[in-house]
């Protein structure tokens, strides 16, 4: 049995060849803004659960019998909900509201066969933004943009964004924007990774 990725992000694909688990690459194609806004109220877990769940069921209808793995990351900081950045200057609106607070990265996945969700599981770490002066975040994003806009947090954690924080909670693989932990435990719960 093979797995397919409903992403085309480049960290999921990263995270999941260096774990060894071969897979195909099949990015969805849902409304993630309509499906966030008709959970008006859900806890961020839930609405990250939801998107990868609406990903991997619209890859799973291209590729009958495929097991597919769907995932979805967010943001949360101080009670706000932040996606991507649609531009530069909201990046920068982002990094400023971020300054001296925590972020809380919820990182889902989901694994779907034939229309049926089989398992799921969000995570959550903390990451802790150290003051984030103008001229730092003008600096950072010189050498980051455009590549962070494809980013919740703006930021790779594998590249110049780890000077972002002064402490992070929580597993390493959650926040490069999938509980790689969980989805390797139910693969092998399904009988697609060996004991």
């Amino acid at each position: 049995m093979s797995l397919v990725l409903a992403s085309k992000s480049a960290s999921r694909q990263a995270m999941l060849a260096a774990a060894g688990v071969p897979f195909t690459a099949r990015p969805a194609d849902v409304d993630e803004r309509g499906i966030e806004a008709a959970l008006v109220g859900a806890s961020p877990a839930d609405v990250a659960l939801a998107l990868a769940r609406a990903k991997a069921l619209a890859v799973c209808a291209q590729v009958p019998g495929e097991l597919v793995l769907g995932s979805d990351s967010l943001v949360e900081c101080a009670g706000r909900r932040f996606d991507k950045p649609e531009s530069r200057d909201a990046a920068a609106e982002h990094l400023r509201f971020f300054s001296g607070k925590v972020l809380d990265l919820h990182s889902a996945a989901v694994l779907a066969r034939n229309g049926e969700v089989m398992c799921g599981e969000a995570r959550v770490a903390r990451l802790h933004v150290i003051d984030l002066s103008e001229r730092f975040i003008e600096d950072y994003l010189d050498h980051e943009w455009p590549a962070v806009s494809a980013c919740v947090g703006v930021f790779r954690i594998e590249g110049r964004g780890v000077q972002l924080f002064r402490a992070i909670e929580g597993d390493h693989f959650t926040v490069l924007g999938m509980p790689l932990l969980s989805v390797l435990a139910f693969l092998r719960e399904l009988g697609v990774l060996r004991r």
